[in-house]
């Protein structure tokens, strides 16, 4: 059994997750009131909340997987990275402390590798390597070619934003509560309205990057809209659902690209990462492949989409059964 660690943003999550696997139990403490009236995450906030939060939500995960302490693992792991640094030192320090008071096993974890091997224990049977990986977090957006633990060949990433700032950069502009993310919120406004509503181009499609045109296209509409057309939740809609179905398209393109630039892609395609809990990215996600042959699509359940304990854990639990393990001194 791992005990899993994650702080690397704005959600303290712990878990414990047997090797095969199941999760024995887990506690999450989300900061999304906190940030609310600041538009976005406070690092100093959220590494305060953290450091609040993690030593209840350990207590809890152990507990709800019948443990009494972490002396009954078999091992401790944290992200270390990528993430907000005072945040991401708040879980270190926790997860050497537990490591070295009780002789455990410690593993570093890298955030998006977390996100990436979670449709190995999410979904059944788990997808074999090699597979495609679309990554759609906040601060990344990247096609991989996953080929194994700790083997991943990026074949196409953004420049610029990635899907998720761009969803909270345009949630901002429409003037959306984005405490916890401005994607949710973007998204379930984007439902209400018509896609057609207002005319934007699709990104460069020869730029991987959802910031030249795309976002431009919106803050204009929007400056040019009248005040009251502003004010209209109809106008508003239709700004969002554009947007999306925009961005959106630019993924598929992309993933046909990639797809054609190896020649041979897998059978398998994995959506990973905080957007893909998005229903309209799950929907259309992805293009058939040239041969006619569909792929198979593997995407974990939004909830272990987004940053959470047992991710950290399940990466670690992969890691462990290649004899991989660390020093405790990140």
């Amino acid at each position: 059994t791992v005990l899993g660690i994650e702080t690397s943003c704005d959600d303290t999550g712990v878990a414990v997750v047997r090797s095969d696997g199941e999760i024995l139990g887990e506690a999450i403490a989300s900061q999304a009131e906190l940030h609310e009236a600041w538009g976005g995450v406070v690092p100093g906030i959220a590494r305060d909340a953290h450091r609040d939060a993690l030593g209840g939500a350990v207590e809890l995960a152990l507990r709800r997987a019948g443990l009494s302490s972490a002396a009954e693992v078999d091992a401790v792991a944290v992200t270390v990275g990528p993430g907000l640094e005072i945040c991401l030192r708040v879980g270190c320090e926790e997860a050497v402390r537990l490591a070295t008071a009780h002789g455990k096993a410690f593993v570093a974890v890298h955030h998006l590798e977390a996100h990436v091997l979670m449709a190995r224990l999410a979904c059944h049977p788990p997808p074999p390597f090699p597979f495609l990986t679309l990554l759609t977090s906040g601060g990344h957006c990247q096609l991989l070619l996953t080929r194994g633990i700790g083997d991943h060949q990026v074949i196409g990433s953004t420049l610029d934003d990635a899907l998720g700032e761009a969803y909270d950069k345009v949630a901002r502009l429409l003037e959306l509560p984005v405490g916890g993310g401005g994607g949710p919120a973007l998204e379930s406004l984007a439902r209400e309205g018509d896609p057609s509503a207002t005319p934007l181009p699709v990104p460069m499609r020869n730029k991987p990057s959802f910031d030249f045109s795309l976002k431009t296209a919106v803050r204009l509409a929007v400056e040019r809209a009248s005040e009251e057309e502003r004010a209209s939740p109809a106008f508003r809609a239709g700004v969002a659902a554009s947007f999306q179905n925009a961005a959106l398209r630019h993924l598929e393109m992309r993933l046909t690209r990639a797809r054609d630039s190896l020649g041979c892609a897998p059978d398998t395609l994995v959506l990973s990462g905080g957007v893909a809990a998005n229903a309209e990215l799950r929907r259309r996600t992805p293009s058939p492949r040239d041969d006619g042959a569909p792929w198979r699509m593997v995407v974990p359940p939004p909830r272990l989409c987004t940053d959470n304990g047992v991710m950290v854990a399940w990466a670690a639990a992969e890691r462990l059964k290649l004899g991989l393990t660390d020093a405790p001194d990140v």
